[in-house]
């Protein structure tokens, strides 16, 4: 059986897979969660690469920024299929903040964010909510909003050095409520991406792991 390994996005840790994690123990998926610290892209690459050392056989998850993190460390040879979820697909020489689809002007995810003289951003705890969390369960909003950590700048801005999903069989899944990253963005960010299997969560916000884990497990039991 497949080891899944889940990468969270930005501002984010790997507490956010909690829901999903435990599905899949229930289901007897083994699976992990890899924590990102940057500060940069392919310092997190980097460490999902770590990791993947330890495993073989692996269904690599990434959400949201995670998605270019997944780009780059899942040429590793451990990987045997990608799954994007509602995530950034970046082709080469593209960054996350600079992804040439159409659809990405409509995130409202700048209003969302503040600006540290240190180069990192954090998220405003008013604006998150909406943006993020549109159809969340309010105690997994709190809970999350007191978890959420600085995200350094220097992770939107390099490209990957690889393009895993050219490599790999790939999944997309798209949330089509996604406030944060809109749905056409992840649609043409998907089409490009070769015979790709595209998964949408209807009424999905940008966080199906707090309101869809049970989907989120099911799909990736399949790929398991």
């Amino acid at each position: 059986m497949r080891t899944v390994a889940l990468v969270h996005g930005a501002w984010h840790g790997p507490w956010c897979w909690a829901p999903v994690l435990a599905g899949l123990d229930e289901v007897g998926v083994p699976a992990v969660a890899v924590e990102l610290a940057g500060p940069d892209l392919h310092a997190d690459a980097d460490a999902v690469r770590a990791a993947l050392d330890e495993l073989q056989d692996v269904v690599l998850v990434g959400h949201s920024y995670g998605g270019a993190v997944i780009t780059d460390a899942g040429t590793h040879p451990s990987v045997a299929h990608l799954v994007y979820v509602a995530a950034f697909a970046p082709d080469a020489d593209e960054a996350v903040s600079a992804v040439p689809l159409e659809g990405g002007e409509a995130s409202e995810v700048p209003r969302a964010m503040c600006f540290g003289d240190d180069g990192t951003t954090t998220l405003d705890l008013g604006v998150a909510p909406e943006v993020f969390y549109g159809d969340c369960d309010a105690l997994d909003v709190e809970r999350a909003l007191g978890l959420l950590r600085p995200q350094h700048l220097d992770t939107f801005r390099q490209a990957p050095r690889a393009v895993a999903w050219r490599q790999r069989p790939s999944t997309y899944v798209v949330c089509t409520d996604d406030r944060a990253v809109p749905a056409p963005l992840q649609r043409n960010m998907a089409a490009r991406i070769p015979e790709v299997a595209v998964v949408e969560l209807a009424g999905a916000s940008h966080s199906p792991f707090f309101s869809r884990p049970h989907e989120l497990v099911e799909l990736l039991a399949g790929l398991t």
